[in-house]
């Protein structure tokens, strides 16, 4: 169950299911032309499970300190699982993922795809080891990683098949996988900076450099709740300009996505304390769920 922990199994699942979604519950039913079998959707996902097991691994490696301040119960590197036997779990994972996308890319006959794998990987241990301690580029940097995980689902699923003939209609499905990643990079990014906020007495006293610490926990919360509206402005606007002939869709959107969103704002505004932002924190996560779950209605809906 540590290890399971460890590699953060939840969020883990969220990534197969949302991986799945794209190609069975949006791509395949649309009537894309897809390039991946069962088999390759399954090496994709375990590519990057694998790379995205060893980020996490190698994160808590590098958080021990902060993390015996902010959350010292849930601390597992150092004390249920020793640093050396972490570190190697992050080698065996990553090379088990770049190697798995190596193979994934001949298949589809891309190998230059190969390189996204690595990037990751090395982007990554990069976070962790430094950029996570920089002014807002961490921040950045992996909520770019976690929308290039919806991604390159479309990547490898459309590119590859892409002909002069079908090329206006590939890029129509490939448009609707990037609008999913960008609301997963912007979710995520708002999701950091909240953890930023809640974290900031912990992250204080190990000499990183986030935005509450370099501008103060009342204006990177002012700056948060900006945040917070631009997927309102943005989920309203694919509302009234994109589905709202579909009224499933839109009921779904208004109930599921932007009322938490919403809700998320009004808590933003007014929150003071390390509870309420790891609420907010919660509810981010949730709304991310339910934002990728709505790829379900491409298939009964649309």
């Amino acid at each position: 169950m540590n290890f399971l922990n460890l590699i953060r199994w939840k969020n883990l699942i969220m990534i197969a299911l949302v991986q799945l979604l794209v190609k069975y519950a949006l791509l395949e039913p649309l009537g894309a032309l897809t390039s991946l079998s069962s088999l390759g959707i399954t090496i994709l996902i375990l590519a990057t499970i694998c790379i995205a097991s060893a980020g996490n691994i190698i994160n808590d490696i590098y958080d021990i300190e902060t993390d015996l301040v902010n959350k010292p119960d849930k601390v597992i590197v150092g004390k249920s699982i020793s640093e050396k036997t972490a570190f190697n779990l992050f080698i065996t994972l990553n090379v088990l993922g770049v190697a798995l996308g190596y193979y994934l890319s001949h298949l589809v006959e891309k190998s230059g795809f190969f390189s996204l794998f690595v990037i990751i990987s090395a982007l990554l241990y990069v976070y962790a080891s430094y950029l996570k301690q920089t002014l807002v580029l961490g921040n950045v940097v992996i909520s770019i990683l976690v929308g290039l995980s919806v991604l390159i689902v479309g990547i490898f699923e459309l590119i590859p098949n892409i002909t002069s003939e079908n090329q206006q209609l590939q890029l129509v499905y490939f448009k609707i996988v990037l609008d999913y990643a960008f609301f997963a990079f912007l979710i995520n990014l708002i999701r950091e900076l909240t953890k930023d906020i809640e974290d900031i007495d912990g992250d204080y006293k190990v000499g990183m450099k986030t935005l509450p610490i370099a501008i103060g926990r009342e204006r990177a919360s002012n700056i948060l709740f900006a945040l917070t509206l631009v997927p309102i402005l943005a989920i309203g606007y694919y509302i009234v300009y994109k589905i709202y002939q579909n009224q499933i869709a839109v009921i779904y959107f208004l109930v599921c996505i932007l009322g938490p969103l919403i809700y998320i704002s009004i808590k933003t505004f007014s929150a003071k304390t390390k509870k309420e932002f790891h609420h907010i924190s919660n509810i981010l996560k949730l709304v991310m769920l339910l934002g990728m779950l709505s790829l379900i209605l491409y298939k009964f809906s649309f």
